[in-house]
């Protein structure tokens, strides 16, 4: 109890200071999933939205294998991406391991699948009662695709979001891609992870509160910036 209480106070003191390691660590960890989501949304959204409304021959086959790509672990996909950029990898000329780059890599590799099935889910249902009123106007496949997306901003947002809390949270791609580097790769996940390991507790848990209140805020933040309670239909 007291290793709780005593996270609490620590991490108060952190923030209230305006800790520089700690400023350092939560801005990386901000910046690598907030490009990893940018960057998986692009890829994502479209194509979840793409799979809802059209019909080709392996179209099971595809939303099933997006479905099984949701529970991808993490830690081979670290390795995928550390085979890939490494000196005897194919993108190693590159000189990208170690670097942020690796880690959003990493983590735009385990969360598109998940936005892309998440906003599949949704435009499907949306596809459903637009169908009729899309075909008869003669909308084509582009347009009604830019229609459900922007109709569904909520649920687009919301696997955005589903998204960015799976990879701020990423630890082991992270660590193996990253390597956990001071002031180079060190986000708060794998801090938290050093810290335990040298037994101070009280630092990772006062870490760990600081990740949840950020992924909190973001969340609060991104919800308030969109009105989605007001402008939508959801």
């Amino acid at each position: 109890m007291s290793d709780f209480f005593g996270g609490i106070a620590q991490a108060a003191r952190l923030i209230l200071t305006l800790d520089p390691d700690l400023a350092e660590i939560t801005l990386l960890s901000l910046r690598v999933s907030l490009m990893a989501t940018l960057i998986a949304s692009l890829i994502g959204l479209p194509l979840g939205a793409w799979l809802a409304i059209n019909r080709f021959p392996a179209r099971r086959t595809v939303i099933a294998l997006l479905n099984g790509l949701m529970g991808l672990p993490p830690v081979v996909v670290g390795l995928f991406v550390y085979v890939l950029l490494s000196r005897s990898g194919p993108l190693g000329v590159l000189g990208l391991l170690f670097t942020p780059t690796a880690m959003v890599i990493a983590q735009v590799i385990i969360i598109t699948p998940i936005i892309a099935s998440i906003a599949h889910q949704a435009i499907r249902e949306l596809w459903a009662d637009y169908h009729d009123l899309l075909i008869s106007l003669g909308a084509t496949r582009r347009q009604r695709l830019i229609t459900l997306i922007v109709d569904g901003q909520r649920p687009m947002l919301t696997a955005s979001l589903a998204g960015f809390g799976r990879g701020i949270g990423e630890v082991g791609a992270i660590m193996i891609v990253g390597g956990n580097i001071d002031h180079a790769t060190r986000v708060l996940t794998t801090a938290i992870s050093l810290e335990t390991g040298k037994g101070d507790f009280e630092m990772a848990l006062a870490l760990g509160l600081i990740l949840i209140t950020l992924a909190i805020s973001v969340n609060l933040v991104l919800h308030t910036l969109n009105r989605t309670e007001r402008g939508s239909r959801w």
